[in-house]
């Protein structure tokens, strides 16, 4: 075994020698790919053991063994001291295994109580106790400090508050091992506080959770051991105390990170090279205005609910504007639609990329010249596929995209990965401005520098950025200009350079003096 002592202790102090799951040389083999070689890991009871490493390391695959979503190519499971095969997630569920998973798995016609107990519901003979499903429900929710009503189709819900119902459906298996993949991603922080309580209180009853997230910082919390994979393969673990999250960084990349963003090197123009003014939409945002010079990147930072994306899907024509002016060189858009948009030169990156960025069961390829098969068309309309390989080709080598060709299915690639992939799918648009929206959400520290590279080289060629985050240093260390949101509205537009987190905070909590 490549771990560290059998003794683990809680919070108090307490040791537990109760060892729950063990994994012995997993090896899980792709086409193509070998995702994760002779890897081992154990957890204890009442442990929170995370497993950290960048995108592509092999994480979530292990993960996905344990769950039973992928039977390993070879190596032992065992579980509660008995060799167990988990042939689909049922099986492991069965048993008291249950995983949160990073890409969000809930069902958008269905209400939160059905995705929370789906295949579960409490029945009174042949029919769903509807009753007692949306009661059982709203326990979960109070359980986790969430006030959404169990009758909510999901499809209604933020990202943030589908996470939430993600985690509450894991708690309603009473689960001895959890597994939390990038849990607090789309939590605030008052979410994430309430989520390591409840975390706290599992560990308690003796839950074993694996808990897998690139905020390395918020780990000093909850954590008690620490396993770092790299490029599918085991490098150490490590008791959390006894480490430092610069040693955790060094390990998972190979070398140690001096800097978390790149010296900028664009410089902002004085032109205005994009506008907003008056912009309006019932119920989401009011009189929002704001200017984008060329070659800025501006932030928009605020509060979950503050209307940051909802205004960025406005411009982009995702859903309507009710009212408001929208210019681009002097010129006054007219956008309907996504497909004006992106003819005006206009690129929106989804914070939910899976959803609405990438076709993931299409191949790297296809994904690329997605959004402008005109380009890669012959006069007739049909593909060029040799022109089509040469573009592919060419943002995969440009924006360093790991992957074994450009027919790899989209799915199997890294997050991290993934997102390049979206990035080059716009570039090949040859847009003038590009709005992205919590670009670096689920991605490592490793990845995360390199889409803030490619941000910076986007600006420095005249470029208009808009950097949409939820992580104020994230906002802090690249932007220029920040917009600050609450409850809809532009409270303060700071200069970067001359503002800090509290003073952001500040606007975003509705205390700072309203924007003119």
């Amino acid at each position: 075994m490549q771990t560290t002592s059998e003794t683990v202790r809680d919070s108090a102090g307490i040791p537990h020698h109760d060892l729950l799951l063990r994994l012995d040389g997993i090896t899980k083999e792709f086409p193509g790919v070998r995702a994760l070689s002779n890897v081992s890991f154990d957890l204890h009871r009442g442990e929170v053991h995370a497993v950290c490493g960048e995108n592509g390391a092999g994480k979530s695959t292990l993960m996905k063994i344990i769950s039973g979503v992928y039977q390993p190519t070879s190596g032992t499971i065992v579980y509660k001291g008995e060799q167990r095969h988990f042939a689909s997630p049922l099986e492991s569920e069965s048993v008291g295994i249950a995983i949160i998973h990073q890409e969000l798995n809930l069902i958008p016609h269905l209400s939160v109580a059905e995705n929370i107990y789906l295949a579960r519901e409490p029945r009174r003979g042949l029919f769903v106790d509807r009753k007692k499903l949306r009661a059982d429900a709203k326990r979960c929710l109070d359980r986790l400090g969430i006030e959404i009503d169990p009758a909510t189709p999901v499809r209604t819900l933020s990202v943030a508050q589908s996470q939430m119902v993600e985690i509450a459906k894991a708690l309603s298996l009473d689960a001895e091992v959890l597994i939390m993949d990038e849990p607090t991603s789309s939590l605030t922080e008052q979410e994430t506080g309430i989520l390591f309580k409840v975390i706290r209180d599992l560990k308690a009853s003796g839950v074993g959770v694996i808990y897998i997230s690139h905020r390395l910082d918020e780990m000093a919390e909850i954590v008690d051991r620490v396993t770092v994979l790299r490029d599918g393969q085991y490098v150490a673990t490590d008791d959390f105390a006894d480490t430092t999250v610069d040693a955790i960084v060094a390990k998972m990349v190979g070398r140690s990170l001096e800097e978390k963003f790149p010296e900028r090197t664009s410089v902002p123009s004085q032109d205005i090279l994009f506008s907003a003014a008056g912009l309006n939409r019932a119920g989401r945002f009011t009189d929002v205005s704001f200017t984008l010079k060329r070659g800025e990147i501006l932030g928009f930072a605020g509060l979950m609910g503050a209307g940051r994306t909802e205004v960025a899907r406005a411009i982009f024509g995702a859903d309507p504007l009710d009212t408001g002016t929208i210019t681009l060189h002097g010129e006054t858009l007219t956008i309907r639609s996504p497909r004006d948009a992106i003819a005006a030169g206009l690129a929106y990156l989804s914070e939910d990329r899976k959803a609405q960025g990438l076709a993931v069961k299409m191949p790297v390829d296809a994904n690329m010249t997605l959004a402008n098969m005109e380009e890669v068309s012959n006069r007739f309309g049909f593909i060029d596929f040799a022109k089509h390989a040469r573009v592919a080709n060419e943002y995969v080598d440009l924006l360093n995209i790991r992957t074994p060709s450009i027919k790899q299915p989209v799915r199997l690639l890294s997050g991290g990965n993934q997102q390049k992939i979206i990035i080059g799918k716009w570039l090949f648009r040859k847009p003038k401005v590009m709005f992205f929206d919590e670009p670096t959400r689920g991605i490592d520290v490793g990845a995360k520098f390199a889409i803030y590279q490619i941000m910076d080289e986007l600006a420095a060629q005249g470029i208009g950025v808009v950097l949409i985050s939820s992580e104020l240093p994230e906002i802090l260390g690249m932007t220029d200009r920040v917009a600050v949101f609450h409850a809809g509205r532009i409270t303060g537009i700071l200069d970067t350079r001359s503002t800090d987190q509290e003073e952001i905070m500040r606007y975003a909590s509705g205390y700072g003096p309203t924007a003119h």
